[in-house]
């Protein structure tokens, strides 16, 4: 941030993320939000020392700027520099891939307005070279995978051992204290001892249908999410046999998806954000901002499944949406005749006939279409704030005014899809100290277990600050604990 020349503060990001988390609870405690803060550059620095190549993430908001202090505009976020999955040599059919093009995820919002802004052709212009050096035999990726790949870098050049297809089957204690690992490698037991202590950092339980039906909010399936395959919770059940303490267990990453035909998972947080675009719930109402985080859209739709049917709620798509933007990553234009046929995109040459064919209220539809439309016009939304924010309006349209988050609902041809609360991982678990030291029940420390990432009940508490909150305090509380275990932080 100082050297893209964007102003930050402790006081500032301090007002923000207590503004953002709410009350102190569990897992977002005044002493981890304070070491969360102080701590959070100190790790950055620290990787930049060991070959990371951070870029600032310029325009992508904070979510919730505008609407609480200390937020900033030009963004806190930070994604890395593209990477060359060469440089891992033998290891880099190891890293997980993703369909995603070589982005900065920054650039994503450009790139979504297909060519229709000088930005947007740029961005194109800037992925389409990365992918015809891809086509030459480089191995170029992007988002996630970049950060992945150069942190796997830095532990290769330190000679960290790394072992694969070695399962945790469970903790060895002495006494109170956690003392190693029981790995399951190569068909067979070992038994691997901790001198310093061990850290938990195996995700959370996304994929445990019955940790979900215990835990999370109705309805809920594993097959709306899009986290990882060994996001099962076994770990975080392992140390709840020590006597852990859970909490914040209702909670994910929430991230709005639809369900193609071939049942593939589509992610449309932006699509949603973007103008002409709306999501009601089965009595044809609006009920949230489409344009906010999308860890506040998954609540909203849960807090309103208690009063009509939300889970899952409707996208309602106008026209020029379609003929601009595209839909889950599909380029604009007629959509495929696969969806129609399904049913998983619904056309309608009326708002009546569409909410008929959807099960929608149709008067409710049409009431609040109509209510939306003045706001488009108008420029405000006197509803829920949309297009207010920097957030809202950097996944908008430019080119749309007068506010470029908001468009009218009004040319036809109409169309609908079901939206429901996807996530990437669940964002509660286990309850751990300032140092990062997995916590019983009573407050007390389990000795020699350290604990991180989603395998913890996150330090944001029930919100979602920025891009890429939850990688961060994963980080963040990594760095810490290991500073911790080898006697480096007090």
């Amino acid at each position: 941030m100082k050297r893209a020349g964007v102003r930050d503060s402790y006081e500032d990001a301090k007002a923000y993320l207590d503004a953002c988390a709410g009350p102190y609870v569990s897992g977002s405690t005044p002493e981890r939000r304070h070491a969360f803060l102080v701590e959070g550059p100190k790790m950055v620095e620290y990787l930049e020392r060991h070959g990371m190549q951070w870029v600032h993430a310029e325009g992508w908001s904070d979510y919730h700027e505008g609407e609480y202090p200390g937020g900033v505009a030009r963004s806190r976020s930070l994604v890395a520099q593209i990477f060359d999955m060469r440089r891992l040599g033998s290891w880099r059919n190891l890293v997980r891939r993703s369909l995603r093009p070589p982005l900065r995820l920054y650039e994503a919002s450009d790139l979504f307005l297909w060519g229709k802004t000088w930005r947007s052709k740029v961005a194109m212009a800037r992925v389409a070279w990365r992918l015809m050096l891809r086509r030459l035999g480089f191995d170029l990726v992007g988002t996630g995978m970049a950060v992945q790949g150069r942190l796997f870098e830095i532990a290769l050049r330190a000679k960290i051992p790394l072992w694969n297809e070695a399962l945790v089957t469970g903790l060895i204690t002495e006494g109170a204290r956690v003392a190693g690992v029981l790995v399951r490698r190569h068909g067979r037991d070992v038994r691997v001892r901790a001198e310093r202590g061990i850290i938990i950092d195996a995700g959370g339980f996304a994929r445990n249908a019955a940790m979900r039906q215990q835990y999370q909010p109705k309805p809920t399936s594993v097959d709306w999410t899009n986290s990882n395959p060994g996001d099962t919770g076994e770990v975080i059940q392992m140390a709840m046999a020590l006597g852990a303490a859970v909490a914040i267990m209702d909670l994910s990453w929430w991230n709005s998806v639809s369900l193609r035909p071939d049942g593939t998972r589509s992610i449309n947080v932006m699509d949603i954000a973007k103008p002409y675009a709306i999501v009601v719930d089965a009595k044809g109402q609006r009920f949230v901002n489409e344009a906010t985080s999308y860890v506040a859209v998954g609540i909203a739709m849960y807090q309103r499944q208690q009063q009509a049917q939300a889970v899952p709620s409707w996208a309602i798509i106008e026209s020029r949406h379609r003929r601009d933007y595209g839909w889950g990553g599909v380029k604009p234009g007629p959509p495929p005749q696969e969806w129609l046929d399904s049913g998983y995109m619904i056309k309608a040459q009326t708002i009546e006939d569409l909410a008929d064919r959807c099960g929608i209220d149709a008067l409710g539809l049409k009431a609040t279409i109509e209510r939306f439309n003045k706001f488009a016009r108008d420029g405000v939304d006197h509803d829920f704030g949309r297009g207010k924010s920097a957030y809202s309006r950097f996944l908008g349209d430019p080119t749309v005014k007068p506010n470029h988050s908001l468009g009218a609902i009004e040319q036809p041809p109409f169309y609908a899809v079901k939206i429901f609360p996807g996530d990437v991982g669940t964002a509660g678990g286990l309850v751990t100290d300032e140092f990062a030291r997995v916590q019983r029940k009573d407050g007390s420390i389990i000795p020699g277990l350290y604990a991180t990432g989603n395998s913890t009940a996150t330090v944001v508490g029930r919100s979602y600050p920025g891009a890429g909150a939850s990688i961060a305090a994963a980080a963040v509380f990594g760095y810490i604990a290991a500073k911790h275990a080898v006697g480096q932080q007090h």
